[in-house]
């Protein structure tokens, strides 16, 4: 989430507050919908994570959730996110599927190494990931730059994926103002203005969820901090491969999103015409932590799909 480096504050938060001066009719119904206190146990979720190494070298965590004979479902979260990031949406997916919920290398408690963070090597990971659980095809959601990763590994891995969700992506090269993070001397504390910035919403989010993502983010060291925008985020080129992506695909965004705007909606839906796409009017950038049952709504039926 890009933060002003001049006033602490999220630019998208300013925007949105803008916006919803000027708009607020529109914006009644998803501001006053507080989201209900998680239905899982957030000690409980992450006393339930395990580490798999990888031939890769890297040692990635996961969350096993659902029915373990069910339908393989892959849960990927962003950018100083964890696996904890999906626990708002899990309750309202589908019962009889088995989800895996990784925390992405660099993340939670999956290895921090100095390298390496593009695009390609977190796919590569969750090909692997697969391949030790012993599942040969499964479902991919990702989210932000998860999304990009759910992405590549459609593209470079097509026999391993069903169906796609990409909530809040582009096609476009991902640029914001990243000068806050590459000013910093260390990684932000869990409590600064900075870190309560960075997990800021337009709408309510349940405190406790938040509260412990600023504390694993707080956790990664800055050298990953910095390493994982340079080579997986900021300016990376994704529209090339996108028609190697031929598996279902579902597109999520909020409206009030002010990281992937309209530019970045319109280039995804322009190179896969024919992917579903739903916008939610009001919520933001994790439209899934704002309004979970909703969200789940648009993608049980869709993972339950044809493939």
């Amino acid at each position: 989430m890009p933060v002003s480096a001049r006033s602490g504050q999220p630019r998208w938060c300013i925007l949105a507050l803008l916006a919803a001066t000027l708009a607020m009719p529109m914006h009644q119904t998803a501001r006053a919908a507080t989201p209900p206190p998680p239905a899982v146990d957030l000690d409980k979720f992450e006393a339930l994570k395990k580490t798999v190494a990888l031939p890769d070298g890297v040692k990635l965590a996961y969350v096993s959730w659902g029915d373990p004979a069910g339908k393989p479902v892959v849960l990927i979260h962003g950018y100083t996110d964890n696996a904890l990031d999906w626990v708002p949406l899990l309750p309202y997916l589908t019962k009889t599927d088995r989800l895996i919920v990784v925390d992405i290398r660099g993340h939670g408690k999956s290895s921090k190494p100095e390298c390496c963070y593009n695009r390609f090597d977190l796919a590569y990971d969750i090909k692997l990931l697969l391949d030790a659980l012993h599942i040969p095809k499964a479902d991919i959601v990702g989210h932000s730059m998860g999304s990009f990763i759910a992405q590549t590994l459609a593209e470079f891995w097509p026999e391993r994926v069903n169906h796609v969700v990409l909530i809040s992506s582009t096609a476009l090269p991902l640029q914001y103002d990243a000068t806050w993070i590459r000013n910093l001397q260390q990684t932000p504390a869990a409590d600064s203005p900075q870190m309560v910035a960075w997990f800021s919403s337009p709408t309510p989010v349940n405190p406790d969820i938040l509260r412990r993502q600023r504390r694993d983010a707080a956790a990664i060291p800055l050298q990953v901090w910095l390493a994982v925008l340079d080579q997986g985020l900021q300016g990376i080129e994704l529209q090339s491969t996108l028609p190697r992506l031929k598996a279902p695909t579902l597109l999520i965004w909020g409206s009030e999103d002010f990281i992937m705007k309209a530019q970045d909606r319109e280039a995804l839906r322009a190179a896969l015409p024919d992917a579903q796409v739903k916008i939610f009017d009001g919520l933001g950038h994790n439209p899934f932590w704002e309004q979970p049952a909703v969200v789940a709504d648009v993608i049980n039926p869709f993972l339950d799909g044809p493939k």
